[in-house]
């Protein structure tokens, strides 16, 4: 019982030191944020998908992909995104590639490469962890 007692107190204190000097403050961390996540749904349409999008923490709306395949989710689309008030974000080619159980997108302006994520399905859809790549 003393053993456990002690790995418990250690643990805890291991926790603690390596939390604090790590941590940020608010401004600097959602300065340096690119890091976004989007949510993609079967519309009723085939070959569209619904999406709903988030960006560091500050930018957020809905989005329709179009274009794709009439089964599943990998394919490619165009899409577009907007911002919650309906304002238009951006658009892109958009490209879902499966391999396994986890997904690489891409998300293609102009024949460059914009962002890269990867995803996994989920009860609802198709969830993606995404970030821009750097100019």
């Amino acid at each position: 019982m003393l053993k456990l007692l002690f790995a418990a107190v250690s643990l805890a204190g291991l926790l603690f030191v390596s939390e604090g000097p790590q941590v940020a403050a608010a401004s600097e961390a959602e300065a340096l944020t690119n890091i976004g996540f989007v949510l993609y749904t079967k519309s009723h349409a085939p070959g569209t998908l619904n999406a709903r999008w988030i960006y560091s923490g500050t930018y957020s709306g809905p989005g329709i992909a179009t274009g794709g395949p009439k089964e599943g989710f990998a394919g490619k689309y165009h899409v577009r995104y907007f911002y919650d008030s309906g304002e238009f974000s951006d658009e892109y080619d958009l490209v879902i590639e499966k391999v396994g159980d986890i997904y690489n997108v891409s998300w293609i302006t102009a024949g460059n490469l914009s962002a890269v994520g990867v995803g996994m399905e989920v009860e609802n859809g198709l969830a993606v962890g995404w970030r821009r790549v750097a100019d």
